[in-house]
This record gives structure tokens, sequence and C-alpha cells, in this order.
């Protein structure tokens, strides 16, 4: 079974950093895209950042461009979301999600299987 656990968020003051890890489960992961979601209160959930498998390209939202970085390894099948100079903007649920699925893509309905999410706080 395919499972995947975030944890790593918390509440944190503008400008701080915080890391959060997702750990996988039920499949070798190194093949397949992995991403990073956010959802904020009220509003829908968005695209933060993607890593592919073959070359381990990234992809970030214009957002947190800059301030974030994806980041896997591999023997531990785990992905990393490093976030630095965070905004109080950047308060949300994050989830990890997992593509079985050659190809990078931002959009969330091409993933298949998701974690629970982590809370982020940014206080001003």
């Amino acid at each position: 079974q395919v499972q995947l656990v975030e944890s790593g968020g918390g509440l944190v003051q503008a400008g701080g950093s915080l890391r959060l890890s997702c750990a996988a489960s039920g499949r070798i992961f190194r093949n397949y895209p992995m991403g990073w979601f956010r959802q904020a209160p009220g509003k829908e959930r968005e695209f933060v950042a993607a890593i592919r498998s073959s070359d381990d390209t990234t992809y970030y939202a214009d957002s947190v461009k800059g301030r974030f970085t994806i980041f896997r390894d591999n023997a531990k099948n785990t992905v990393y979301l490093q976030m630095n100079s965070l905004k109080p903007e950047d308060t949300a649920v994050y989830y990890c999600a997992v593509r079985f699925k050659v190809g990078m893509t931002t959009s969330q309905s091409e993933y298949d299987y998701w974690g629970q999410g982590t809370q982020v706080t940014v206080s001003s």
C-alpha cells in the first residue's frame, strides 16, 4: 500500500525557516516525479514545487522561487522542502504527492497519491 507521510510543519516567525519531509513507502519512488502543494484557509490548493525523477530537475511556483528548495534522498525514499525567508502568506497546509507516470507536471490532478498534510504557520 502506497503511503506518504509529511512532517516538519510548525509555527515560525516571518523570515524564519522550516524543512518539510515526506517519507514514502509501499513502492520505489525514485523513478517518479514528486511534488509539494499547499492550501491556505479559504483558498484552492496550489502547486509549490516539484522534482523530476530522471535528472532531479526542479520546478517552482513564482511565489516561492528563490526561497524554497525541493530535493530528494532516494535511499530514504524521502522528498524534502526547505523553506527559507518565510512570509505570513506562506501559511497553509502543505501536502506532498507522487505521480506514477513519467513526465513532470504542476497539475495536482495528475498526481496519484497524497499525504495527509502538515500545517505551516508563519507569524508576522
